[in-house]
């Protein structure tokens, strides 16, 4: 009996759809009792410490799951289900883990480095063990702000380590309790390999001395993400579109570039490292009644196994019966079909001229409210910003670049006027202040479009992209404007952000996402292969 305990946050539904993919079948836990009836017993989960051990109390998990690891009975834990093996975290002081493992979970230090940890990691294993049998050294996928720390009072846990600025517990073992950090449901072929080692009790002799580890460094990827468009055509189908400067139609029509379950599905096979779905009519409609996105989400997790973004409508909404929802109730209907990060884009800049205004934080915002639940690793800020030309920068109270592109004028100064409504309406918001609060506020990613540069094959907006790159220490994918594989390679190298997304170049395969991993490895940059 295969036993999932899902204690009420973040993306279940993946992990379900990865171990039903592989042929074996699930129980739920529903009650404590069911905790020690339990064959193999995992434990996935995102968001923050605290919540998830407060969540396991109230529930009445707690001592069951103890004595259930106590008997050192077989136990798969997924990041917060790695976390919780400890003794407690810096993310929630006071809150005490199951204590299973010594040590505390620590934060990551910001400055150098982008918190969160997100993307494609390598894991250097240790030692022997049948969880990793077939492992060939293949990324995985990780997102965390917080890490297990090795020490000497834990070695004899230690299974696999990985760097990302210090080196931390990736994954820990000892007899039939195993834990990773990273997540084995998104990370693709060498991710399902792993469960499929766990869910099946393969067990293999253990060597009598322990294995050579390499020990070199292991390296973060730079990420590709294809993204797909969807809106409803005339005809009333949901499809894959794509606008130049946001404009979807063509010869009146919108433009049908495919089914976006299919197309997601082609992506994934293609290699790309993530999905991500912008639904461009959201504003107009309420997103829980708009079953047929929420179907596109559940249909994509169970045949995508990389993770998926979903945007588009994510705030507060009233239903014409007048009942209201907020934008966590919204969030949650996403993530329970299978998303794994939400993206904010309108509400994001209103977000923002809130916060100006009251000088703080309150707790009101969107963002705020679904980054205390799921995590900020789970918030994504998409910002739709167009240039704004001035002579010089006392013209303006907005963060200002010295442009190599001039304006109509013969301008040398702009800035990037942030927009809602799909680019149809500019707020008094520039995208350096947009971003740098939305950090404040918990989110824990940007996804920088251009509205100048969008279809035009002209290659990233690299002063915009530098502008906001160097202003938040949170990572941020660039959009916009790519045209070939040579974009990429100066995207990354110009301004080194974490990843790159595009969308028409992939759907009309002019430029194919295994071209430009080709390209990019061959110019030596970290890529998932």
């Amino acid at each position: 009996m295969i036993s999932l305990l899902d204690y009420g946050a973040g993306n279940v539904r993946s992990i379900r759809n990865a171990i039903h993919s592989l042929g074996f079948s699930l129980t739920e836990i529903e009650k404590p009792a069911d905790i020690l009836k339990a064959e193999r017993l995992i434990f996935p989960g995102v968001g923050s410490f605290g919540a998830a051990m407060q969540r396991l109390h109230a529930l009445g998990y707690l001592e069951p799951l103890r004595e259930y690891l106590a008997a050192g009975r077989p136990y798969l834990g997924i990041c917060i289900g790695l976390q919780a093996l400890f003794e407690g975290s810096d993310e929630s002081p006071g809150v005490p883990g199951l204590g299973i493992i010594p040590g505390r979970i620590r934060r990551f230090d910001a400055g150098a480095l982008a918190v969160p940890h997100m993307g494609w990691n390598d894991v250097r294993v240790e030692r022997d063990s049948p969880l990793f049998a077939d492992y060939a050294g293949e990324k995985l996928y990780f997102v965390h702000s917080y890490y297990a720390e090795p020490t000497a009072e834990n070695r004899d846990w230690q299974l696999a380590k990985t760097d990302y600025g210090r080196s931390f517990l990736s994954a820990v073992e000892r007899g039939r309790i195993s834990a990773v950090q990273f997540h084995p449901e998104k990370s693709a072929s060498a991710g399902l390999r792993l469960l499929r080692r766990f869910l099946g009790g393969e067990d293999r002799p253990l060597p009598e001395t322990t294995p050579s580890v390499d020990r070199s460094p292991t390296h973060l990827a730079k990420r590709i993400i294809a993204c797909l468009d969807v809106r409803t055509n005339d005809a009333g189908d949901l499809v894959v579109t794509k606008g130049d400067q946001y404009d979807v139609r063509e010869a009146g029509e919108v433009r049908n570039l495919g089914k976006p379950v299919a197309l997601a599905q082609r992506y994934y096979e293609e290699g790309a490292d993530e999905i991500t779905f912008l639904n461009i009519t959201a504003f107009r409609d309420f997103p829980l009644e708009d079953q047929p996105m929420l179907e596109i989400l559940e249909r994509t997790s169970e045949r995508v196994f990389v993770p998926l973004t979903i945007g588009g409508g994510i705030r507060a909404f009233r239903d014409a019966r007048g009942k209201d929802y907020s934008a966590l109730d919204v969030a949650d209907a996403y993530f329970r079909s299978g998303a794994d990060k939400i993206s904010i884009g309108s509400d994001a800049v209103e977000a923002v001229e809130g916060y100006r205004q009251r000088g703080a934080k309150d707790g009101s915002t969107a963002i705020e409210q679904i980054a205390r639940v799921y995590g900020n690793q789970a918030v994504v800020i998409s910002i739709d910003p167009r240039r704004v030309y001035v002579r010089t920068p006392e013209e303006t109270p907005h963060y200002t670049v010295e442009t190599a592109v001039p304006g109509p004028d013969g301008e040398r100064y702009c800035w990037f006027q942030c927009t809602i409504k799909g680019g149809r309406e500019g707020r008094d918001v520039d995208a350096v202040e947009l971003a740098r609060v939305c950090e404040i506020l918990g989110a824990g990613e940007i996804l920088l479009n251009s509205i100048d540069r969008d279809g035009t094959g002209a290659g990233f907006d690299l002063e915009l992209i530098h502008a906001v790159r160097s202003a938040v220490g949170i990572p941020v994918i660039a959009s916009s404007g790519a045209g070939c594989v040579e974009h990429f390679a100066e995207v990354f190298d110009a301004t080194d952000v974490e990843a790159a997304l595009a969308a028409g170049i992939f759907h009309r395969r002019e430029v194919p996402i295994q071209a430009v991993k080709a390209y990019l490895l061959a110019r030596g940059i970290e890529i998932r292969a």
